[in-house]
């Protein structure tokens, strides 16, 4: 690399990195620019796989409010991996409020099916409840400090009034049970105890209903990566310790000192004007101890450890022929022995899989039909520690027993995600846990030195968890990649304005 000009470094190519890659080399003086990726490909946790005849995602699934205030579709348009029905003004006006929609079936843990009359109305009970928790925002105080505790107080009072005998009482707390589960699923958490009630209504939703990219999501991740200079991209190339406000010298920079130094694994001392840091919370929360030099600012350092970061996993399960009916999407499953007014103390290995929320089914592939579950927090990061046939085993169980048929075949193939032991990741994505607010987002994304002094903007951090309205979204990690990349453009652009000759 030629020594003139600024060398920016960003640390992950997920779509916050590649965006802020995309933003930079578009720049009318672009930088010396590389993108250090730790694994052998781009997109970070947009990871698309060829199985079962099809596409797979083991990562991100939807663009949550595909509209036009959201980059992600509107990126996706551009490049043309939309089909008409997601690009209609239709879709794009529909008003979801964030909440999953309602499953096509539901089936209890003793194979009968459950009255979707019944789930609709634990549905209108749950996310009546879930909406009222905006209400807190503004708020100087909450009534208790989580969203669990919230929605378990004011379902406790709701019990109080049912008229029914105690089996449909039993029935309807087991159906509430799954929308906690849905609700875990959805904030990336065990619990929804851990999720502070305050800052709730401060994540934003967008206009859309929920949609897919049929050929996969890292398409899109592929295209930005397309759009950048051949060489940005640095892959298999995990970043040990960034050093930064320093004064360091390379032989092959002779003359010319830099504010930042990244030490990667591999043993390579790469000298930088500006570092842009998109690694997911789940890593700096493992690492941030040694992978600054000298370590973060003590509010920095305290907002990483007190945010939210869960686990939210994948099974996808391959069957030669479907066993559901051809209109269904969505398979509920509902454990009738569950209620969230009771904690449940039973051992990880007897009951990780009553965390599952049920079977979304996948459109028919070539030669296979596939169904893929979801389940979230510890449970889900213990599926992680068992074996394909474990997994097998106990999901062919689980649909034995809600179908009501134990000939049913097993499925012919598993596949899953395992998002907890990606080494790069350590989870899916953040949330605003009991303790922290809005303002610890905030403090993510403020680059250093944040006191003012020494070089300007050595290190900047971007990704989901630096966003204070958008996190765990993939439109919220673009929107950070572009904002970090601004920042840099505009500061350039005040160097350059500073540098002319005054009249």
């Amino acid at each position: 690399m030629a020594s003139r000009g600024p060398r920016v470094l960003v640390v992950g190519g997920g779509i916050a990195g590649l965006g802020a890659a995309q933003r930079l080399c578009r720049y009318r003086a672009a930088p010396h620019l590389r993108v250090l990726e730790a694994t052998a490909s781009a997109g970070g946790r947009i990871r698309s796989e060829r199985r079962f005849g099809g596409v797979v995602e083991l990562g991100a699934h939807w663009i949550h409010g595909p509209s036009q205030g959201n980059p992600v579709f509107q990126l996706a348009a551009e490049f043309g991996l939309l089909g008409e029905k997601e690009l209609s003004e239709e879709n794009q006006l529909v008003e979801t409020g964030g909440h999953v929609a309602l499953p096509s079936i539901s089936c209890t843990s003793s194979g009968t099916s459950v009255s979707l009359e019944l789930v609709t109305e634990m549905a209108c009970l749950f996310y009546g409840l879930i909406d009222q928790t905006r209400e807190f925002l503004n708020e100087s105080g909450t009534p208790v400090a989580s969203v669990g505790e919230f929605l378990k107080k004011e379902i406790s009072q709701q019990v109080a009034n049912w008229t029914e005998d105690e089996d449909t009482k039993k029935l309807k707390l087991a159906i509430l049970n799954t929308f906690f589960n849905i609700e875990c699923c959805v904030s990336g958490t065990h619990s929804m105890d851990l999720v502070a009630l305050a800052p709730f209504g401060e994540y934003t939703v967008l206009p859309g209903l929920d949609c897919t990219l049929a050929g996969g999501y890292q398409g899109l991740t592929n295209c930005i990566l397309a759009s950048l200079p051949n060489d940005t991209m640095v892959f298999d190339k995990p970043v040990k310790t960034i050093h930064w406000n320093g004064s360091f010298q390379e032989a092959a920079f002779p003359g010319e000192t830099f504010p930042v130094l990244v030490e990667c694994e591999d043993g390579a001392r790469l000298p930088a004007h500006h570092v842009i840091v998109t690694v997911p919370l789940g890593f700096l929360k493992e690492h941030q101890d040694t992978f600054f030099d000298p370590p973060l600012p003590a509010k920095k350092a305290e907002a990483i450890r007190k945010l939210g970061f869960g686990t939210n996993n994948k099974i996808f399960l391959e069957f030669e022929e479907p066993f559901w009916e051809p209109d269904c999407q969505f398979i509920q499953v509902v454990w009738e022995d569950t209620s969230p007014l009771q904690d449940m103390a039973l051992s990880l290995q007897d009951t990780w899989f009553k965390k599952l929320i049920g079977f979304l089914v996948l459109p028919p592939f070539e030669s296979s039909h596939v169904l893929c579950g979801f389940i979230a927090g510890l449970e889900s990061e213990f599926m992680e520690t068992l074996s394909d046939e474990e997994v097998l085993l106990a999901l062919t169980q689980v649909l034995r027993r809600v179908t009501g048929n134990p000939q049913l075949p097993a499925a012919k193939s598993v596949l899953r995600s395992r998002w907890h032991s990606a080494p790069y990741t350590r989870g899916s994505y953040s949330y605003v846990a009991v303790g922290s607010t809005g303002d610890d987002l905030d403090l993510m994304a403020q680059p250093l030195p944040a006191d003012g002094t020494g070089t300007q903007l050595q290190v900047l951090f971007a990704g989901e968890a630096t966003h204070r309205t958008f996190y765990s979204t993939t439109h919220g990690a673009l929107l950070s990649g572009w904002r970090e990349a601004d920042r840099l453009i505009g500061l350039w652009d005040s160097q350059v304005e500073q540098s002319r000759p005054r009249l």
